[in-house]
């Protein structure tokens, strides 16, 4: 994909059994009503998944750490169902050149953290990153508060459906390098998949996709996203791809 791309496709609180529409505290709005139905397992997986079971780096019990949301987006390609990147631009300090969800720390104006704050903040994110129109994207859900000890960042995946198509791209190159689509069928591709070594001891899994290495949390994400919702095939996670100090 070029960084120009346009979607062809709708915590907080949750949607309530059926799919109808819930509404938080403030206003913003969560509904699982109207989605396509190869979103049923994914809200199927927001609804019932434990936080123990997305990762092992938990928020901290005392409250510490910078509450922040990101925003993962399915839309609908050329391909079938797809996810919305965007790749971190090589000057940054932290985390230069990573792919990631569009997303990052709250603001006051965003609201109360613990209700409806991670959904605005991943919209406002989103909107200022990749320039997409918030007003096509459906929040459907949320998966339980994460955390990411090297930055201390409690992140809230915000899930949400790209109903009304808009275009987008880096809005600063100084911070963001592109903005691409990835097909899920890519993500779920075991010729795609491996496992990343860092020299100071992380493994996890990774995605070679779209000339792209898709490592860290953001992968984690995906991963337990494809594993929950039936989508993960069986992959080697022997194959292995070594990162740098740099990473």
């Amino acid at each position: 994909m070029t960084t120009e791309t346009r979607a062809r496709t709708g915590p907080g609180p949750q949607p309530g059994r059926g799919g109808d529409p819930g509404r938080a505290p403030g206003g913003a709005e969560v509904s699982a009503h109207g989605l396509p139905a190869w979103l049923d397992p994914v809200v199927e997986a927001a609804r019932t998944v434990r936080p123990a079971q997305l990762s092992r780096f938990l928020p901290p019990e005392d409250g510490a750490g910078r509450q922040s949301a990101v925003l993962v987006l399915f839309g609908e390609g050329p391909r079938g169902p797809e996810l919305l990147l965007m790749e971190r631009a090589g000057t940054l300090r932290s985390h230069a050149g990573q792919p990631s969800f569009p997303g990052g720390a709250l603001d006051p104006q965003d609201g109360d953290p613990q209700t409806t704050g991670p959904l605005r903040a991943a919209l406002r994110e989103a909107e200022e990153e990749t320039g997409l129109d918030p007003a096509g994207v459906q929040l459907f859900g949320v998966l339980p508060r994460l955390y990411i000890p090297v930055s201390e960042f409690v992140v809230t995946p915000v899930l949400g459906w790209w109903r009304e198509p808009s275009p987008v791209g880096a809005v600063d190159l100084a911070e963001t390098a592109r903005v691409f689509t990835v097909p899920v069928a890519d993500l779920t591709d075991p010729a795609h998949r491996v496992t990343v070594v860092h020299p100071g001891g992380y493994q996890g899994p990774a995605f070679q996709v779209e000339s792209a290495l898709v490592w860290g949390f953001t992968a984690g994400v995906i991963d337990r996203i494809l594993h929950f919702a039936g989508w993960e095939q069986p992959w080697d996670r022997s194959r292995r791809v070594p990162l740098d100090w740099r990473a």
